[in-house]
């Protein structure tokens, strides 16, 4: 995926109840699970992919029982020993974090906050007062992989945001071809995709040795619809 222009990794610490996650990374967890996978093989993968590459951000993705349930500071050691650098915890309210972000600061990783299409405008601020690396804004209500993405709602929202925001401010959920990817790169400082790889992965379990060229191909499609938005946007 890196080869084909990701900006930034996030990888998914399985969960059994993952409920801001739509069908396919439901299943991507419960498979993960099946086979083992948790927040230790998950560093793991970190540290592996560190010995190649020690340049393109890493976040971890999870709720808080699978990342938190031995504590930050455990959580913040050894994800800095992996080589992460930062982790959005989807069902961990700022308000409630006030014990985390100290042990994540000090340790110099980001903690990433979600603002949805519900947020009002006096929480939203409050969210990006403490929010580190990025903004992630959701632009479904819903769950992740939902359809009906309204673009034009969307980019009010965005521009909202980016207005008293100083962090870059990436839109996920919905997010599934380079369509869209190239319509939220008009105004959104990043897209997040995640279950249309996912997906991708899915449909290749029989045939696992193409999954990695497969991912490449279908990641440069969504970086060159990107680019080719900025580029318009330029001229």
């Amino acid at each position: 995926m890196v080869r084909g222009g990701v900006d930034i990794l996030e990888l998914g610490v399985p969960f059994s109840d993952p409920e801001a996650e739509g069908p396919a990374i439901q299943k991507s967890s419960e498979r993960a699970l099946a086979n083992g996978i948790n927040l230790v093989s998950v560093l793991d993968m970190v540290r592996e992919f560190r010995q190649t590459d020690t340049n393109t951000p890493v976040l971890m993705m999870g709720y808080f029982n699978s990342l938190l349930h031995r504590g930050p500071e455990h959580l913040v050691k050894n994800a800095v020993e992996a080589g992460v650098d930062g982790a959005i915890i989807v069902n961990l309210p700022p308000e409630e974090a006030t014990d985390i972000q100290p042990a994540f600061a000090a340790a110099d990783l980001d903690l990433v906050f979600l603002i949805a299409p519900t947020t009002t405008e006096a929480r939203a601020r409050s969210i990006v007062s403490v929010a580190g690396g990025f903004i992630y804004y959701v632009s479904l209500k819903g769950v992740t992989g939902a359809q009906h993405l309204e673009v034009e709602t969307v980019r009010k929202e965005v521009l909202r945001v980016q207005s008293y925001s100083p962090l870059p401010v990436m839109v996920g959920f919905g997010v599934k071809d380079s369509q869209d990817a190239r319509r939220m790169a008009t105004y959104a400082d990043g897209v997040v995709v995640g279950s249309a790889l996912v997906r991708t992965m899915e449909a290749l379990q029989s045939s696992e040795r193409q999954i990695p060229g497969a991912l490449e191909a279908q990641v440069r499609e969504l970086r060159d619809a990107m680019d080719e938005s900025d580029q318009a946007a330029r001229e």
